[in-house]
Protein backbone atom coordinates (compact mmCIF):
# COMPACT_ATOMS: atom_id res chain seq x y z
CA UNK A 1 0.00 0.00 0.00
CA UNK A 2 1.39 3.69 -1.18
CA UNK A 3 0.87 6.91 0.79
CA UNK A 4 0.88 10.44 -0.66
CA UNK A 5 0.42 13.43 0.71
CA UNK A 6 -2.18 15.60 -1.12
CA UNK A 7 -1.14 19.26 -1.88
CA UNK A 8 -4.52 20.03 -0.15
CA UNK A 9 -2.97 18.14 3.20
CA UNK A 10 0.29 19.74 2.54
CA UNK A 11 -0.62 23.41 2.41
CA UNK A 12 -2.25 22.99 5.94
CA UNK A 13 -0.13 20.19 7.96
CA UNK A 14 3.37 21.74 6.38
CA UNK A 15 2.23 25.43 5.90
CA UNK A 16 5.03 27.80 4.46
CA UNK A 17 5.59 29.91 7.54
CA UNK A 18 5.50 26.74 10.55
CA UNK A 19 2.48 27.21 13.32
CA UNK A 20 2.71 26.08 16.34
CA UNK A 21 -0.42 23.80 15.87
CA UNK A 22 0.74 22.08 13.09
CA UNK A 23 2.93 18.92 12.51
CA UNK A 24 6.37 19.25 14.38
CA UNK A 25 9.88 18.16 13.75
CA UNK A 26 9.24 16.47 10.60
CA UNK A 27 9.44 18.00 6.53
CA UNK A 28 6.80 17.50 4.43
CA UNK A 29 8.64 14.24 2.92
CA UNK A 30 9.97 12.86 5.70
CA UNK A 31 6.24 12.66 7.07
CA UNK A 32 5.22 10.97 3.99
CA UNK A 33 8.58 8.15 3.91
CA UNK A 34 7.44 7.70 7.44
CA UNK A 35 3.57 6.97 6.35
CA UNK A 36 4.41 4.74 4.20
CA UNK A 37 7.76 2.97 6.65
CA UNK A 38 5.96 3.11 9.48
CA UNK A 39 3.14 0.13 10.29
CA UNK A 40 0.22 1.75 12.45
CA UNK A 41 -0.85 0.56 15.50
CA UNK A 42 -4.68 0.55 14.29
CA UNK A 43 -6.28 1.01 11.02
CA UNK A 44 -9.77 2.56 11.68
CA UNK A 45 -13.05 3.08 9.10
CA UNK A 46 -13.30 6.59 8.38
CA UNK A 47 -17.00 8.59 7.98
CA UNK A 48 -17.41 6.64 4.50
CA UNK A 49 -15.99 3.61 2.67
CA UNK A 50 -13.36 5.42 0.82
CA UNK A 51 -11.89 7.02 4.29
CA UNK A 52 -9.27 5.35 6.30
CA UNK A 53 -7.34 6.37 9.44
CA UNK A 54 -3.88 5.13 10.45
CA UNK A 55 -3.45 5.68 13.95
CA UNK A 56 0.96 6.01 14.37
CA UNK A 57 2.86 7.02 17.87
CA UNK A 58 3.39 10.37 17.34
CA UNK A 59 7.57 10.67 16.78
CA UNK A 60 7.07 14.15 17.22
CA UNK A 61 6.45 17.21 19.58
CA UNK A 62 3.26 18.20 17.84
CA UNK A 63 0.58 19.04 20.02
CA UNK A 64 -2.81 17.66 20.30
CA UNK A 65 -5.25 19.33 17.97
CA UNK A 66 -8.16 20.17 20.30
CA UNK A 67 -8.51 21.45 24.06
CA UNK A 68 -11.12 21.39 26.39
CA UNK A 69 -13.32 24.38 26.73
CA UNK A 70 -13.66 24.95 30.67
CA UNK A 71 -14.69 28.32 32.37
CA UNK A 72 -11.12 29.31 32.59
CA UNK A 73 -10.08 29.38 29.30
CA UNK A 74 -13.50 30.34 27.73
CA UNK A 75 -12.49 33.60 27.49
CA UNK A 76 -9.83 32.93 24.99
CA UNK A 77 -11.62 31.60 22.10
CA UNK A 78 -11.65 33.59 19.07
CA UNK A 79 -13.81 33.27 15.73
CA UNK A 80 -13.92 34.11 12.41
CA UNK A 81 -15.10 33.09 8.59
CA UNK A 82 -12.53 31.66 7.02
CA UNK A 83 -11.81 29.68 3.56
CA UNK A 84 -9.96 26.28 4.15
CA UNK A 85 -8.27 27.14 0.01
CA UNK A 86 -9.15 29.94 -2.67
CA UNK A 87 -11.56 28.14 -4.25
CA UNK A 88 -13.56 27.14 -1.13
CA UNK A 89 -16.64 29.74 0.79
CA UNK A 90 -15.50 31.16 4.09
CA UNK A 91 -17.52 29.49 7.12
CA UNK A 92 -17.23 30.29 10.83
CA UNK A 93 -14.65 28.86 12.66
CA UNK A 94 -14.00 28.87 16.15
CA UNK A 95 -10.47 28.63 17.93
CA UNK A 96 -8.43 29.42 21.16
CA UNK A 97 -5.29 32.05 21.50
CA UNK A 98 -3.44 31.42 24.45
CA UNK A 99 -3.92 28.19 25.01
CA UNK A 100 -1.04 25.78 24.61
CA UNK A 101 -2.62 21.08 25.01
CA UNK A 102 -0.57 18.92 25.86
CA UNK A 103 1.82 16.93 22.91
CA UNK A 104 -0.42 14.44 21.41
CA UNK A 105 0.41 10.55 21.92
CA UNK A 106 -0.46 9.61 18.67
CA UNK A 107 -1.03 10.83 14.75
CA UNK A 108 -4.19 9.82 12.93
CA UNK A 109 -3.53 10.43 8.90
CA UNK A 110 -6.63 10.97 6.92
CA UNK A 111 -7.21 8.81 4.42
CA UNK A 112 -8.75 9.03 0.71
CA UNK A 113 -8.64 6.61 -1.37
CA UNK A 114 -7.05 7.20 -5.17
CA UNK A 115 -10.72 6.58 -6.36
CA UNK A 116 -12.31 9.12 -4.42
CA UNK A 117 -9.48 11.81 -4.79
CA UNK A 118 -10.36 11.36 -8.44
CA UNK A 119 -13.41 12.19 -8.16
CA UNK A 120 -12.64 14.94 -6.38
CA UNK A 121 -10.25 16.51 -9.14
CA UNK A 122 -7.21 15.11 -7.22
CA UNK A 123 -5.52 12.26 -9.21
CA UNK A 124 -2.73 10.51 -7.35
CA UNK A 125 -0.30 7.88 -8.21
CA UNK A 126 -0.31 6.05 -4.46
CA UNK A 127 -3.24 3.81 -3.36
CA UNK A 128 -4.49 6.49 -0.98
CA UNK A 129 -3.35 10.40 -0.44
CA UNK A 130 -3.69 12.33 2.82
CA UNK A 131 -6.10 15.02 2.84
CA UNK A 132 -5.69 15.81 6.73
CA UNK A 133 -4.45 14.55 9.90
CA UNK A 134 -5.85 14.42 13.82
CA UNK A 135 -3.51 14.90 16.65
CA UNK A 136 -4.45 13.05 19.95
CA UNK A 137 -4.15 11.02 23.17
CA UNK A 138 -5.95 8.15 22.01
CA UNK A 139 -5.73 6.07 19.00
CA UNK A 140 -8.95 6.67 17.94
CA UNK A 141 -10.59 9.64 15.80
CA UNK A 142 -12.41 12.38 17.39
CA UNK A 143 -15.53 13.88 15.51
CA UNK A 144 -15.17 15.41 12.14
CA UNK A 145 -16.16 19.53 12.68
CA UNK A 146 -19.80 19.97 12.19
CA UNK A 147 -19.11 22.49 9.19
CA UNK A 148 -16.99 20.11 7.55
CA UNK A 149 -19.28 17.51 7.51
CA UNK A 150 -22.40 19.43 5.85
CA UNK A 151 -19.64 21.18 4.14
CA UNK A 152 -19.54 17.24 2.69
CA UNK A 153 -22.91 16.88 2.24
CA UNK A 154 -22.85 20.03 -0.34
CA UNK A 155 -20.59 17.95 -2.54
CA UNK A 156 -17.20 17.90 -4.50
CA UNK A 157 -17.98 21.53 -6.55
CA UNK A 158 -17.95 23.22 -2.54
CA UNK A 159 -15.34 21.27 -1.39
CA UNK A 160 -16.61 18.47 -0.04
CA UNK A 161 -16.37 14.66 -0.81
CA UNK A 162 -20.51 14.60 -1.45
CA UNK A 163 -21.19 11.97 1.55
CA UNK A 164 -24.72 12.99 2.93
CA UNK A 165 -25.23 13.94 5.80
CA UNK A 166 -25.65 11.47 9.12
CA UNK A 167 -27.78 13.20 11.52
CA UNK A 168 -26.91 10.77 14.30
CA UNK A 169 -22.95 11.30 13.52
CA UNK A 170 -24.05 15.55 13.13
CA UNK A 171 -25.20 15.33 16.47
CA UNK A 172 -22.05 13.63 18.15
CA UNK A 173 -19.86 16.02 16.74
CA UNK A 174 -22.12 18.83 18.07
CA UNK A 175 -21.31 17.41 21.48
CA UNK A 176 -17.98 17.29 20.88
CA UNK A 177 -17.14 20.33 19.52
CA UNK A 178 -19.39 22.01 21.89
CA UNK A 179 -17.00 21.00 24.86
CA UNK A 180 -13.83 21.12 22.52
CA UNK A 181 -11.84 23.84 20.53
CA UNK A 182 -9.31 24.05 18.12
CA UNK A 183 -6.04 26.27 19.08
CA UNK A 184 -3.36 28.67 16.90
Amino acid sequence: MSIVLTDFARTRLFPSTPRPNTIQDLTAEAFERWLNDDVPERVLEGYAPFCRLHAHRNVTSTRCLTAPITEDNRHLLRSAYEARSREELPVLVRWFEGVEPPVARYLLPILYSREQLAVEGVPIEADWGVVGCLYTMAPEEIPMAPITMLRNALGVEEGGSGVPLDRDAYRRSVAFWERNANWR
